[in-house]
C-alpha cells in the first residue's frame, strides 16, 4: 500500500472499525513517517502498525540501466521527460527505524528481508509487536528462527511487491492455501494469511486452513479513505480476474499488478534491480498519475481485484465480518 494508497485516514478507519490499520511507509522519509504516525494517533486511539522495506545492497548495472532507459523513452517522451538516475535510490532504513522505535509503534512489519537481531531487540524493547513477511516455507522457518512475534504469509495471489528474501521470486509462487498449511505444520508462531482475500469467505477459508488472522490490501484500495489515484481507481474498477501479472517493469522487483502498456512493453526487458528501477520510473509514474494516465502506472492489485468494492471502510469491514460469520455458519452446518 506504500506509495499513495496508504494514508493515515485509511489506517485509522480500519483500526476504528475493529481491524489493525497499517501505514505503508517504505518510500517515506523519517519526517513523513513521524507525521503520518502522529495523524493516525490524532484520528484514533486504537492499535495500528507501520510497514517498511528491509534494504538489500544496491547494485548499479549500467547495461541494464541503459536498456531500461531505451525501453522507457517512448513513454517519457509523451511527458517531455528526460530520464535520469540520481542517488539516493531509496530512503535510509536505519533513519526510518529510529522513528518507529522512538514513536513506540504498536505493530511493526517488514518485508524483503530480515532486520538484524539488534534491530528486532530495539523494536521489541520499544513495545512493538514485530511481524515479518514470508513467501515460502523456508522463509517462514527463517523468520521463526529470527524470533519475530508473528509471520505474514504472502501467497502468490497477493498484489504488490513479492516480499520474499530466499531465492528468486519465481521459486516462491505458492498459493496462500498451500502456504498456510505448510507453515502451520512447521512453525508455532501466529500466522497472518495474505493474498487475494477480498471477502469474508476468503477470510474464513484462511482461518479454517490454519491462519490466525487475515490481511487484506486490494480490498481497501477503492475506499474513499485510501489515497489511490483517480486513474488507479478506474483501472481497479474495470479489472477482470485474469488481468493481473507479475512484473519487474516498474521497480525492478517482482510485483503483481494490473497489466498495462508499460508492463507489456518491458515484459522481456532486463531492467535494473530494485530500488534502482523504482527510482528511474518514479517521476514518469508521478506525471502519469497527475495526467490521469494509467498506462504507465504501477497498478498493484491481487488476483481478487475483480471482487473489489467502492465503499467506506466501516461499511466494508461490517460486510466482511458478516460474510465471515455466515461462512463459519455454513461450515458448521
Amino acid at each position: 500500500m506504500a506509495g499513495g494508497p496508504s494514508t493515515p485516514a485509511l489506517a485509522a478507519a480500519i483500526s476504528d472499525a475493529g481491524g489493525i490499520g497499517m501505514l505503508g511507509c517504505g518510500y517515506d522519509d523519517p519526517g513523513a513517517i513521524r507525521a503520518a504516525i502522529g495523524e493516525v494517533r490524532r484520528l484514533t486511539d486504537r492499535p495500528f502498525g507501520v510497514n517498511l522495506f528491509v534494504p538489500a545492497p544496491v547494485d548499479i548495472d549500467e547495461t541494464a540501466v541503459a536498456t531500461a532507459i531505451a525501453a522507457l523513452e517512448p513513454f517519457a517522451a509523451a511527458y517531455d521527460l528526460e530520464l535520469r538516475l540520481d542517488p539516493p535510490y531509496a530512503e535510509d532504513f536505519d533513519a526510518q527505524l529510529e522513528v518507529i522505535v522512538a514513536e513506540r509503534v504498536p505493530l511493526f512489519s517488514f518485508t524483503f528481508g530480515v532486520p538484524s537481531a539488534d534491530t528486532l531487540d530495539a523494536l521489541r524493547g520499544a513495545g512493538s509487536v514485530v511481524c515479518g513477511t514470508a513467501t515460502s516455507l523456508a522463509e517462514a522457518v527463517a523468520l521463526e528462527q529470527a524470533a519475530v512475534d508473528a509471520i505474514c504469509l504472502q501467497g502468490t495471489e497477493a498484489g504488490g511487491h513479492r516480499g520474499g528474501f530466499i531465492g528468486p521470486p519465481e521459486d516462491s509462487l505458492v498459493g496462500i492455501g498451500s502456504l498456510v498449511a505448510a507453515a502451520r505444520a512447521a512453525v508455532s508462531l501466529p500466522l497472518i494469511a495474505a493474498g487475494g482475500i477480498m471477502d469474508g469467505r476468503g477470510i474464513a477459508a484462511a482461518l479454517v486452513g490454519g491462519a490466525d488472522a487475515a490481511q487484506l490490501g486490494t480490498a481497501f484500495l477503492r475506499c474513499p479513505e485510501a489515497g489511490t489515484s483517480a486513474p488507479y481507481r478506474a483501472a481497479l474498477e474495470h479489472a477482470r480476474d485474469t488481468d493481473t501479472v507479475i512484473t519487474k517493469a516498474f521497480s525492478g522487483r517482482a510485483a503483481r499488478g494490473i497489466r498495462n502498456a508499460l508492463s507489456e512493453a518491458l515484459a522481456e526487458v532486463c531492467v535494473p534491480a530494485y530500488p534502482v528501477m523504482n527510482k528511474l520510473t518514479r517521476e514518469l509514474r508521478r506525471r502519469a498519475a497527475a495526467a490521469g494516465d494509467s498506462s504507465v502506472l504501477s497498478l498493484w492489485a491481487g488476483q481478487g481485484v475483480a471482487q473489489g468494492r467502492s465503499s467506506p471502510v466501516r461499511d466494508l469491514v461490517v460486510a466482511l465480518e458478516k460474510e465471515t460469520d455466515d461462512s463459519f455458519a455454513r461450515f458448521g452446518s
